[in-house]
């Protein structure tokens, strides 16, 4: 009976968002928080002694749908040691121009290595500078950090080192519940 009003009530939506204020965003001189959970830039953690959490066993780059990451482990000796384990990853690289954020490499990680900040600035003019390296990646040594090689320095067995290094605060920058 009132078919001839369907097309005039399609233009709802757009009459009632035509005159609302369009709120102003003043990227960057002020910057609005992200949500706990959000998906920025990786970070290659630390256990509480300084040493790496990665052992260099490429299983966030095979979890990447992007092709994205890019590792090579090596073997720890006991004059240089950088994990707790018999591996470490020596090349470590993220492609941001291929990265789509995902998280799918957080979750793939059995040591809890890769963790995802709330960093989202990552724009670049240059190419190369959006391949990130290992160097980059790294949480920052804290107070009562060792820089690697050392051996390690948590307990006087495996069990120790790996007990306390699971109780220690996570290095900076783990964004709440990411694996």
């Amino acid at each position: 009976m009132l078919d001839w009003l369907n097309p005039v009530k399609g233009f709802g939506v757009t009459f009632h968002t035509m005159f609302k204020k369009v709120p102003t965003v003043e990227y960057p001189e002020v910057k609005r928080p992200t949500a706990p959970r959000f998906h920025g830039r990786h970070q290659l953690n630390r256990w509480a002694d300084g040493l790496e959490k990665c052992i260099g066993c490429e299983l966030c780059a095979w979890a990447c749908p992007a092709d994205a990451i890019y590792v090579e482990g090596g073997d720890n000796t006991e004059e240089q040691r950088f994990s707790p384990g018999e591996r470490y990853g020596r090349v470590y690289q993220i492609n941001y121009l291929r990265c789509i954020l995902c998280g799918l490499c957080v979750e793939a990680c059995p040591t809890r290595a890769l963790t995802m900040t709330n960093e989202y600035e990552l724009a670049d003019g240059e190419r190369e500078a959006l391949i990130w390296t290992k160097e980059q990646l790294l949480a920052p040594l804290r107070e009562g950090m060792e820089p690697p090689p050392h051996p390690m320095r948590l307990g006087d067995s495996e069990d120790d080192y790996y007990r306390s290094g699971a109780t220690a605060a996570p290095a900076g920058g783990d964004s709440g519940g990411h694996r």
